[in-house]
C-alpha cells in the first residue's frame, strides 16, 4: 500500500508541465499576461490541441515594449527559467532568441526572409534549433505594386519605403525593382535607417513626384506604423501595406498573408516539438492564404475612388 502510494506521488511529480516562452518586441494592450492579438491567437490554437495555459502548459511572456535593445536580456531570461520552446514574434526577436540559446527549440513568426537574413540554412532544412513561419514579403512585393497600379489611374511613379539596415527589407526593395520593370513603373527609393528620418523621406518622395507608396515589412516601420500612416495621409500618398491591421488602423490598403495562419501553424509546430520532434526536422512553412484589405474611409480622405474591379477582390472592406 505504502509502495503504491509512493509510486503514485512519484508519477505525479514526474509528469512535468511543459513551459513555453513568448518573446515579443511590442506589447499592444499594456496590461494583462497575453498582450497582443498574436499571443492570444497562439494560445487559442494551443487550447484546441489540448494545452490549457496554467494547467497543462505554462506560458511565460516577455515584452520589450518597443525598446528592442531589451530583447537580448529578455531572451536570456526565458532561457534561464528553462522554457521547453521559445516563440519569437518577428525577425529581431528571432535573432535575440537564437543568440541566447543553441539548444532550446525556437519557433519564429512574421519573418520576411529567414534564409536571406541568415536565421536558417534553407526553408526545407532550417538546421540547428530553429524553424518557423515566413511571410515571404519579398515574393509579394510585386503583387502590391500591381495592386497600386490597378487602383490609381495613370500611375507611373511609386515610392518604396525600406530600411537600409534590414536585409529582409532590402530584399523587398530588390524584388520591387524587378517587378516595376514588368509593370512599367518607375520607383523612388525611400530609404530610412532610423525613426528620425521618416519626415525627410516623405518630403523627398513628394519632391520626386511619386503618386503612391509601397511600405516594406520591417521592424522599425512596424513599430512606428502610426507615424507612417499619418505621414502618408498628410502627404496624400495612397499607400499599400503588408498587414491588414494597418488598414484597420487608418491605412489605405494591404496585401499579405492571413494573419491567423502563422499562429495556427506555429501551435502545431510547438505541439510536435513538445512531443519530441527536432526543429531541424520541421521545414519553415510559408503562407497559403492571402488577404486584400481596403479602407474606404482612408480613400475618401485623400480623394481616391477605388475601382470596382479592385474592390470586388477585397477580402475585407472598411467603410
Amino acid at each position: 500500500m505504502f509502495f503504491s502510494l509512493c509510486s503514485h506521488v512519484a508519477a505525479q511529480q514526474s509528469a512535468k508541465v511543459p513551459k513555453i516562452g513568448w518573446l515579443g518586441g511590442r506589447s499592444f494592450s499594456g496590461s494583462g499576461s497575453r498582450q497582443g492579438s498574436g499571443a492570444e491567437l497562439f494560445v487559442t490554437e494551443l487550447s484546441k490541441l489540448g494545452y490549457i495555459d496554467g494547467k497543462s502548459v505554462t506560458i511565460e511572456y516577455r515584452y520589450a515594449d518597443d525598446k528592442f535593445d531589451r530583447l537580448p536580456a529578455l531572451a536570456y531570461e526565458l532561457v534561464r527559467i528553462k522554457v521547453d520552446v521559445l516563440m519569437a514574434a518577428a525577425t529581431v526577436e528571432a535573432f535575440a532568441a537564437r543568440n541566447a540559446t543553441r539548444t532550446i527549440p525556437i519557433i519564429f513568426f512574421n519573418v520576411p526572409d529567414p534564409v536571406a537574413s541568415g536565421l536558417v540554412d534553407s526553408l526545407a532544412r532550417p538546421g540547428r534549433n530553429i524553424t518557423g513561419f515566413t511571410s515571404i514579403s519579398a515574393v509579394l512585393a510585386g503583387k502590391r505594386l500591381e495592386l497600386l497600379k490597378e487602383t490609381i489611374p495613370n500611375l507611373s511613379r511609386v515610392a518604396v519605403l525600406w530600411n537600409t539596415q534590414n536585409s529582409a527589407s532590402a530584399e523587398q526593395w530588390k524584388a520591387s525593382q524587378q517587378s516595376s520593370r514588368q509593370l512599367g513603373l518607375q520607383l523612388h527609393s525611400m530609404e530610412i535607417s532610423s525613426v528620425d528620418q521618416f519626415e525627410h523621406a516623405f518630403k523627398e518622395a513628394v519632391k520626386a513626384n511619386t503618386a503612391a507608396l509601397a511600405v516594406t515589412q520591417e521592424t522599425v516601420l512596424t513599430s512606428n506604423i502610426k507615424r507612417v500612416l499619418d505621414l502618408a495621409a498628410r502627404n496624400r500618398l495612397p499607400a499599400i501595406y503588408t498587414r491588414g491591421d494597418f488598414v484597420e488602423t487608418a491605412g489605405l490598403m494591404s496585401y499579405g498573408p492571413d494573419r491567423s495562419e502563422p499562429f495556427r501553424r506555429a501551435a502545431l509546430m510547438a505541439d510536435k516539438i513538445l512531443k519530441g520532434t527536432k526543429p531541424a526536422d520541421l521545414p519553415v512553412e510559408q503562407p497559403t492564404k492571402f488577404e486584400l484589405a481596403i479602407n474606404l474611409k482612408a480613400a475618401k480622405q485623400i480623394g481616391l475612388t477605388i475601382p470596382p474591379n479592385v474592390l470586388a477582390r477585397a477580402d475585407k472592406v472598411i467603410k
